[in-house]
């Protein structure tokens, strides 16, 4: 379902914008975001009902343990989420075409209390590795929360910011750009085993890029390592056209970087103005509806909120069409949007 994620302010410094601070969203005793090429690892990949932690749920979880390159161990389950209608659905059309997960599968798959606790056993302190992976970390840390008590304390490594740093030419950096580049063969986009096996090969050929482009390993992780504040000049109107970002603030390792957001619906903790002007600080370009280029449709609560007459916005219907199409883009709620400026502070 999700192609990043993004948290943790650890590698990059303080968020100061309007005394809203991004602490309000962290998860306390969250595994922290770090840039490294461990021997022991492994590599989690989860399938969910949407993107965001808050609403929705995990379909599937994937993951493989390797030690010095090679497997040693999997873990593989669909996972049983609420219905989300009187006739027993557990995901909507659009999550079925998508990931190919139907509503079938999911009747006779086991709770979420039970795989959890099963992928609990797996993991064990391992480091984990995954493609835009702090989605799926989120995911897993409300589930470790809420059926375990505890939080999900592993560190994880994010391979698409190596994809971004490794081979900034490109247009797109997700999995499926990735395995293209690498020839790996992907053919189950979407589930989760699949996005596992692809994505630890990709970490295994970006190690050897690295490799090639910085001479070693520790150089590599040095050119990750800044300081930055952030701050809000609040002096345009919040049509895209009148957003002028400050090109001293432009972050090449954003997730926002010359990617294209609309906003939609009514945010809890922005005006629209301020936060189209973090995205054009960062380098990101605002759009005011849905085009062909959109990279990011970000949902006011009120959009993304079930009790909408027909459950979604125009937009965001709008941009799951798109997405089905091949379009390179991602719907995601307002608090995931903060999530992704926090990794980029």
């Amino acid at each position: 379902m999700k192609e990043d994620a993004w948290e943790n302010m650890n590698n990059y410094g303080v968020f100061e914008t309007l005394n809203i601070h991004l602490s309000e969203t962290t998860r306390e005793g969250k595994g922290k975001s770090i840039v490294a090429f461990p021997k022991t690892y492994c590599v989690v990949d989860t399938e969910t009902t949407g993107l965001s932690p808050d609403w929705d749920n995990i379909i599937e979880i994937g993951a493989v343990k390797y030690a010095d390159g090679v497997e040693v161990d999997r873990f593989e389950s669909l996972v049983q989420p609420p219905v989300i209608s009187y006739d027993g659905r557990y995901v909507d059309s659009f999550i079925e075409s998508l990931t190919g997960i139907t509503n079938e599968m999911l009747a006779t798959a086991p709770v979420t209390e039970e795989v959890i606790r099963q992928f609990d056993a797996f993991l064990g302190d391992d480091i984990i590795i995954g493609y835009n992976v702090n989605f799926d970390i989120n995911f897993l840390y409300e589930c470790y929360v809420k059926y375990l008590g505890k939080p999900l304390a592993n560190d994880y490594i994010d391979i698409m910011r190596f994809s971004r740093k490794l081979y900034p030419e490109m247009e797109h950096h997700r999995l499926v750009d990735m395995v293209a580049r690498y020839g790996i063969d992907h053919e189950r986009a979407h589930r989760a085993m699949s996005d596992v096996l692809a994505t630890a090969e990709c970490y295994n050929l970006m190690r050897e890029e690295a490799l090639k482009q910085y001479g070693d390993e520790s150089s590599f992780i040095d050119a990750f390592k800044k300081w930055k504040k952030y701050y809000y000049d609040p002096k345009y109107s919040c049509r895209a056209s009148n957003i002028e970002g400050d090109v001293t603030k432009n972050d090449p390792d954003s997730p926002l970087y010359q990617r294209y957001c609309v906003f939609t619906g009514t945010l809890e903790k922005f005006t629209r103005k301020q936060a189209m002007q973090i995205v054009a600080d960062l380098g990101g370009i605002n759009e005011d509806g849905v085009t062909k280029k959109t990279n990011f449709l970000i949902l006011g609560n009120n959009d993304y909120c079930s009790t909408i007459k027909d459950g979604k916005s125009g937009k965001q219907k709008k941009a799951e069409k798109a997405k089905l199409s091949g379009q390179d883009i991602e719907i995601i709620p307002e608090s995931v949007f903060y999530d992704m400026i926090g990794e980029s502070l």
